[in-house]
């Protein structure tokens, strides 16, 4: 299933680097959302290596994810399409 980055997890003075929020296509409540928790996400870069995550927890009410990677994503990746195994 097809998703995209939108964001790191962020407060007002932190970034936390291996959290990332999903827009997953097609799901717009929270309920729907926590259906995909557990589930695997991999990103993959341009050069061809491949950073797998996996969906923790729905994030607000309108059906975004949060996913914890194994490493870091560079910034780069913010907007970019992610794969739901």
């Amino acid at each position: 299933m097809n998703a995209r980055v939108i964001q790191f997890r962020r407060g007002r003075h932190t970034i936390k680097e291996r959290h990332f929020l999903i827009e997953i296509e097609g799901i717009v409540t929270r309920e729907e959302a926590g259906k995909f928790v557990g589930k695997e996400v991999e990103w993959k870069s341009p050069a061809g290596k491949i950073i797998k995550g996996k969906i923790s927890s729905a994030h607000g009410n309108k059906g975004v994810v949060r996913a914890i990677f194994e490493k870091g994503l560079p910034g780069q990746a913010v907007t970019t399409k992610v794969e739901i195994k």
